[in-house]
């Protein structure tokens, strides 16, 4: 059964540390544009790839490759504000224009007209605040065999990541991760619902 009693941790009240959302994504756009590092990612047909990177301000940053088909399932990232920007290829997000409460639940419905949708393609890119909750999917190629590389950068450092299945307006919160289940720093934790998202596509 999950623990529903997930926040994130708390922060003074006005008062900020560390990178910004928009600085965030510029690290991740700037990042992206980086070609030898880029090249430099090993990419699999079979799964998504990662490399750890060292990102502004103690932040948390990671370059993913996306085979075709491939994607995280809904998730939200602990409190911590974060980016991502596409190096080449595209990649669709799905997320919810509402903030979820973090504790006390197991399943919300959701209503009506709170879904959005995005395509990002080479150097395009978001940022996002504390409450976000998504999926990114590369749909992009599922004949052509597209890969699709990004950059993600998350400040503070991934605190626990907040799993959820979703059936039509039916959200159900599946699991909490910590880092500490994370296994070795090679892992990124974006990349752990692929084998799930895949079972279910």
């Amino acid at each position: 059964m999950p623990d529903v009693h997930t926040s994130a941790r708390p922060h003074a009240s006005g008062t900020r540390s560390g990178p910004s959302a928009s600085e965030l994504l510029g690290f991740a756009r700037r990042t992206a544009t980086d070609a030898a590092l880029i090249a430099s990612l090993p990419l699999d047909p079979e799964g998504r790839t990662w490399i750890r990177l060292d990102g502004p301000g103690g932040s948390e940053a990671w370059l993913i490759g996306w085979p075709p088909g491939t994607g995280t399932g809904w998730h939200d990232h602990g409190g911590s504000r974060g980016a991502f920007a596409v190096a080449t290829g595209e990649l669709t997000e799905h997320s919810l224009a509402a903030q979820l409460p973090t504790e006390g639940w197991k399943t919300l419905e959701l209503a009506e007209g709170v879904d959005r949708a995005r395509t990002l393609r080479d150097g395009r890119g978001r940022a996002f605040g504390p409450h976000h909750v998504h999926q990114v999917l590369n749909l992009s190629g599922l004949s052509a065999g597209t890969h699709a590389v990004s950059v993600h950068a998350y400040y503070p450092p991934l605190p626990l990541m907040r799993r959820y299945s979703r059936t039509g307006q039916l959200l159900r919160l599946e699991a909490v991760e910590r880092p500490e289940e994370w296994g070795p720093e090679t892992r990124a934790p974006e990349t752990r619902e692929a084998e799930a998202w895949e079972a279910e596509a």
